[in-house]
């Protein structure tokens, strides 16, 4: 009985894998906010923790200076990722659309995108790995979409094309 347990508690391990859990006490050392700024814009945003331990992502978007974009990115260690096919992200936004990103290697130019909308209330977004299609420079690439084998990266990113304020609140990325 106890082989049996054991192999079920190894399946359940091995069927999720967390990318981030926010908390107290995260530290957020290897996330890193980018705005338009990389191009001349004037977007302004920052990246902390709140009282109840999770992300803020918050900001204002501005299109003077040919801006328009606000971003936060997370690098690690190679993850394999083969076998998971969705990510899910536990978060509370202010009912814009934002970008959830991946790149396979931290150095590549272009990531593989995914929209989504929040609803302004708790949700959890469900993207599909292997609907994220390439882009570079808000220009969908002419390449196959996500290959999940491999990742080192992923990012959150706003570029409605309108200047605005935003807040999103992470609780928990994870894959599945």
């Amino acid at each position: 009985m106890k082989t049996a347990l054991s192999c079920v508690y190894l399946f359940t391990m091995i069927s999720s894998l967390i990318i981030f859990d926010f908390n107290a006490d995260s530290d957020l050392s290897n996330w890193n906010v980018v705005n338009d700024g990389v191009m001349g814009g004037l977007s302004q945003s920052d990246f902390e923790i709140n009282n109840e331990g999770n992300a803020i992502f918050k900001g204002t978007v501005s299109l003077e200076n040919n801006g328009g974009f606000s971003s936060v990115r997370y690098r690690f260690e190679t993850k394999k990722v083969k076998g998971f096919t969705k990510v899910l992200i536990r978060l509370k936004g202010d009912e814009k659309k934002y970008q959830f990103r991946v790149k396979t290697n931290s150095s590549d130019r272009y990531s593989y995108i995914a929209h989504f909308k929040t609803t302004g209330d708790w949700q959890t977004v469900e993207v599909s790995l292997s609907e994220m299609y390439p882009a570079f420079r808000g220009r969908k690439l002419d390449l196959a979409n996500y290959p999940t084998e491999t990742m080192q990266e992923i990012a959150f990113l706003i570029g409605n094309k309108k200047a605005e304020q935003f807040r999103l609140e992470i609780d928990k990325i994870e894959l599945k």
